[in-house]
């Protein structure tokens, strides 16, 4: 799918994402320090990219994308891990519900390609149980990540903090518009305010 975008759509898509996270008020000068929601931005990078084989390993089975039995485990175990941090597990299980949902926007992102253009479809089929505790360990280190956020994500310039974070990851990883957009999705409820 990268191959068919171009240099403009991903500008674009990188446009709208930060002017989304940019929408509500705070500080700009706050958004020129360094931030401790940049771990978390990467982690929901990192994570997101997981998509990607999520996808592949689901390619062409009766493996449906929603997978609520998988979400609800998911979720459980990020509250759990948050709450012996000391940390709100009730905002974990709403972080990650966005987190879930942007993979799924990927994913099925992915297989609307694929059906388009089926010469690009993946071949070999990752095993979901490896890309699942790749996605297992990234979880753990983004509920660190973002205990350690939780002043920052209850200040003002959260969204600016965010939106810069944002464009850093965008800048160094160069995702697709499709992954733009779920990074954004991704990443709705980390700022309290």
């Amino acid at each position: 799918m990268r191959h068919a975008t171009s240099h403009r759509h991903v500008l674009a898509a990188a446009a709208l994402t930060a002017a989304a996270l940019l929408a509500a008020p705070g500080p700009a000068a706050a958004a020129a320090a360094p931030s401790s929601l940049r771990p978390v931005a990467i982690l929901s990078a990192e994570r997101l990219a997981t998509a990607d084989l999520v996808a592949a390993a689901k390619w062409g089975t009766d493996s449906p994308i929603d997978d609520p039995a998988r979400e609800q485990q998911v979720l459980d175990s990020v509250a759990a891990q948050a709450e012996q941090i000391g940390a709100d597990p009730d905002e974990a299980r709403r972080i990650f519900r966005d987190q879930i949902e942007a993979n799924k926007i990927v994913q099925r992102g992915l297989h609307r390609w694929w059906t388009v253009h089926p010469e690009q479809a993946p071949t070999t089929k990752p095993d979901l149980n490896v890309v699942r505790q790749k996605i297992n360990r990234i979880n753990t280190e983004l509920v660190q990540a973002l205990a350690v956020s939780t002043p920052q994500r209850a200040a003002p310039s959260c969204r600016p903090e965010l939106a810069l974070a944002v464009l850093q990851v965008h800048r160094d990883t160069h995702p697709d518009p499709l992954h733009t957009v779920a990074l954004a999705r991704s990443l709705t409820s980390v700022c309290e305010s």
